[in-house]
């Protein structure tokens, strides 16, 4: 046994760096800063980030699940199986908003899935820079998918058949990227003369630099040329301020001509005047203060981290403001060390800083709880300048620096905004105004109650820290409980169907189109006596779903812990649950036609087949995704005369209209077939047929009259995919047959009649083209890709005691009954004559 532990810990080990080397290997491909692999999970339809290389995780909780039927970048590449490339914010923006909404900052993004047999294994993400247009600047998709390719073989050679392996259901490995230069902090010093715009600067600055010893010996314009090429302006102005006593109240910002972060700080000659002297301190951060600590004589408050959210340096001034020991702060991770920073607004800022790679200059105000030392009460000025591994942050009072002195009142207020101490670090993950926004954006894409009331549980709950979550809808004056999650099991079932005369507060709260909240579980009891209790200790929020004045039913929001709501938050829960109720009164009509959908679809498609003892037929059909499940493709097998016709078409559109129109048609070719027309009749009819309704629709259709003795078969096309043959050899082709033009176009359409002879032991197989066809591909290569499946799927399908033909049509339809996103009905009919001796 403890062999077996200690090789699950090495296989583990094991995991872990396949998945760091591809995510690091990635972010050379892709000109990123950040990478990770989504993995699947243990949840059906679940994907969990497993290593993340650049980021810190916790400031990014909120994307540590992804569900794969929500419309984000990362879940289309899994499902589909293709890279999705997102260049900026405006391209993500446009194709998903709701993703977009979480995070509105200026970066692109890359998505690979990692192949691994019948599905992927998971998603290669990279978060890179924002490019403009559609331009693929340093990125190498062709590498990209070797890398994926290559993690996707290593991954099923590590597994060796356990699923296990595969799966990740803890918290993402968080890593640091490569270090791209020596993590060492360094200072130089100089001083500039006015008078004589003469500068003498020390060894220090010379080597921070890059310069030979003596070569900055020159002018102001030069020293400000050397310093910062795009900033040569500013820091000469900046100079000559300090020259008249009027030095910048923080450290000036820069670039090195590389491109990393500096800060510059100047002070003025103890008289000073037009033409005193001037004393410069230039700071490269680094993980570590360098040895002499020359970092610490600046009076403005200077930390730096690490892109894992870790202060790798701090000088006194700034663990004065923030009221901790400098030795305390050094090496702690940013949201210990001032939690009150990766808290709404302020999270959304830090996550914009690492992803767009753009300085930050924000106004901040802790909570009182947080206001300790010289600052406390401040309101600070807290820049943050982005770098290749390290952001440099200042934190000034804002009393010191020429900005308003308050932060702006949204700041304020969502600064205040109350979040449990037990709520998981971020998963506050969206400001009060981002929050109805990606609510709004996110109920869109839900059609039915059951996907409104996943949205509001994905997006309401982490929002607010709740871990409770009920919804009831109203009908016929009572509420039905339509979806729960995080009560005890059983706890709500004596609520179900309640009448809107009981004293509840899920009931009253709709009754009286009010919200009620309850800071605590005893409140709750005080206020109505003798109502069940699912808990000791927690709070609750009751909000009316009213949609255009009408009811619609009322949602329970609960929370582990007592705690209040302010004012912003309990207007925000009753705007949302406005948005709730409409998406409720959308779905709930949606789901009545969709029912009545369904019947209409069920009567129209064959119960049965017609059957004949030496044939065997399959048909399955299913509908698209995108809107109601009906659809007008169809199949069916009719008596005709001595034989068996064999039939599926496709009625162009979906939908109701389009399930209306294939019932007509199916009905027509029957009743041809019931006559024994033969099959250029019968299309020739059923086009004209199709003309003379005229429901604006048009159709494909094949046609087969086989006769089951002999195996012969005659066979006319109305521009339908053509037919497939497995052979009893196992060579399987495709029958390339003269058709016609599609039905209800052309009322002198002539349809041709091909002959072909079905084998014992051979497989027919018709199908209709949202089988084959995918987005962006050639329906060819689809129809060769279903060749190759039925070649396969049928090889012991005629042998006695082999798969059977239902068998085979589950297996061909297999990919497709486990897609969640299907933008077309398709339709498949297989038939086999068995041998004599099998009859």
């Amino acid at each position: 046994m403890a062999g077996s532990g200690e090789q699950a810990v090495r296989t583990r080990a094991r995991l872990a760096a396949l998945l760091v080397d591809a995510s690091t290997g990635a972010l050379g491909a892709a000109g990123g800063r950040v990478a990770g692999v989504y993995m699947r999970s243990s949840t059906p339809g679940l994907l969990r980030l497993a290593v993340l290389v650049g980021l810190p995780g916790p400031l990014f909780r909120p994307w540590w699940r992804l569900h794969l039927g929500r419309p984000f970048p990362a879940a289309d590449a899994y499902r589909l199986g293709v890279q999705v490339v997102l260049p900026n914010a405006t391209e993500t923006a446009r194709r998903y908003p709701q993703f977009a909404a979480g995070l509105p900052f200026a970066f692109g993004s890359v998505y690979v899935p990692v192949p691994g047999g019948a599905e992927p294994l998971g998603v290669l993400t990279v978060l890179r820079p924002s490019t403009s247009g559609t331009a693929d600047e340093l990125l190498d998709r062709e590498l990209l998918g070797r890398l994926a390719e290559g993690l996707g073989a290593e991954l099923l050679g590590l597994a060796d058949g356990e699923e296990a392996v595969l799966v990740w259901d803890g918290e993402p490995l968080c890593v640091g990227p490569p270090t791209i230069r020596p993590a060492e902090a360094r200072v130089g010093r100089f001083t500039w003369d006015p008078a004589t715009s003469s500068v003498h600067a020390d060894d220090r600055l010379h080597a921070l630099l890059g310069l030979v010893p003596g070569e900055l010996e020159g002018t102001g314009p030069a020293l400000a040329n050397a310093l910062s090429p795009s900033d040569a302006h500013r820091i000469l102005a900046a100079l000559h301020e300090t020259a008249a006593g009027k030095p910048p109240a923080a450290p000036l910002s820069m670039r090195s001509p590389e491109g990393s972060p500096r800060l510059l700080d100047l002070s003025p000659a103890p008289e000073p005047g037009p033409a005193s002297p001037v004393s410069g301190i230039v700071v490269d951060p680094g993980p570590a203060a360098s040895a002499d600590g020359a970092a610490d004589l600046l009076p403005q408050g200077v930390f730096c981290l690490d892109r894992l959210g870790t202060i790798v340096y701090v000088n006194t001034a700034a663990a004065r403001l923030a009221g901790r020991e400098q030795a305390w702060l050094l090496g702690r991770p940013l949201w210990e060390a001032m939690p009150w920073l990766i808290r709404p607004p302020y999270d959304d800022h830090l996550r914009s800083a690492l992803l767009s790679n753009e300085p930050l200059h924000v106004h901040v105000r802790p909570p009182a709880s947080a206001r300790a030392g010289p600052g406390a009460g401040d309101c600070f000025a807290l820049s943050v300048h982005p770098g290749a591994d390290i952001l440099t942050c200042t934190l000034v009072p804002a009393s010191r620096v020429d900005a308003p002195a308050e932060p702006a009142p949204d700041a304020l207020a969502m600064a205040d905004l109350h979040i449990p101490e037990d709520a998981a670090v971020g998963d506050a993950s969206l400001t009060p105004l981002y929050r109805p926004i990606a609510l709004a954006i996110a109920l869109t894409d839900a059609v039915t109650a059951r996907q409104v009331s996943a949205v509001v549980m994905q997006e309401l709950l982490p929002a607010f820290g709740g871990r409770r979550l009920a919804i009831y809808l109203l009908q016929e004056r009572h509420l039905y409980l339509a979806w729960e999650t995080g009560f005890p099991q059983g706890f709500l079932a004596p609520f179900d169907g309640v009448g809107l005369d009981a004293h509840l507060p899920g009931v009253e709260t709709l009754t009286t189109g009010r919200p009620i909240f309850f800071e605590s579980m005893q409140q709750l009891a005080a206020t109505y006596p003798g109502i069940p209790m699912d808990a000791e200790e927690g709070a609750r929020a009751f909000l009316p779903l009213i949609a255009s004045g009408r009811p619609v039913g009322s949602c329970i929001l609960g929370f582990d812990r007592s705690r209040s709501l302010s004012t912003e938050e309990r207007t925000v829960l009753t705007a949302l649950a406005g948005l709730i109720a409409h998406a409720m009164e959308k779905a709930q009509r949606y789901d009545s036609e969709a029912a009545l959908a369904r019947g209409l679809q069920q009567a129209l498609l064959p119960r049965r087949l017609s059957a004949h003892p030496q044939v065997e037929t399959a048909g399955r059909y299913l509908p698209g995704t995108q809107g109601m499940d009906v659809g007008g493709d169809w199949y069916d097998v009719v008596e005709a005369g001595a034989g068996l016709a064999l039939v599926i078409g496709d009625v162009q559109g979906h939908g109701v209209q389009a399930a209306a129109t294939m019932g007509q048609l199916r009905s027509a070719v029957r009743a041809f077939a019931l006559g024994d027309r033969p099959p250029d009749e019968v299309m020739s009819g059923t086009n004209r047929l199709l003309i003379d309704l005229d429901p604006g629709q048009f159709a494909s259709c094949c046609y087969l009259r086989l006769d089951p003795a002999t195996g012969h078969a005659q066979v006319a096309r109305a521009g339908h995919p053509p037919p497939l043959l497995r052979c009893p050899d196992g060579r399987t082709r495709v029958l390339d047959l003269p058709g016609g033009v599609v039905l209800g176009v052309d009322p002198h359409a002539q349809y041709p009649v091909a002959e072909l002879r079905l084998e014992p032991d051979a497989i027919l197989a018709l199908y209709t083209d949202g089988l084959v066809e995918r987005p962006g591909a050639d329906i060819d290569e689809g129809i060769d890709a279903l060749r190759l499946a039925l070649a396969k799927a049928g090889g012991a399908a005629g042998r006695r005691g082999g798969r059977s033909l239902a068998g085979v049509a589950d297996r061909l339809t297999a990919t497709a009954r486990h897609t969640t996103d299907r933008p077309d009905d398709m339709a498949l009919l297989l038939a086999t004559r068995r041998p004599a001796h099998r009859r």
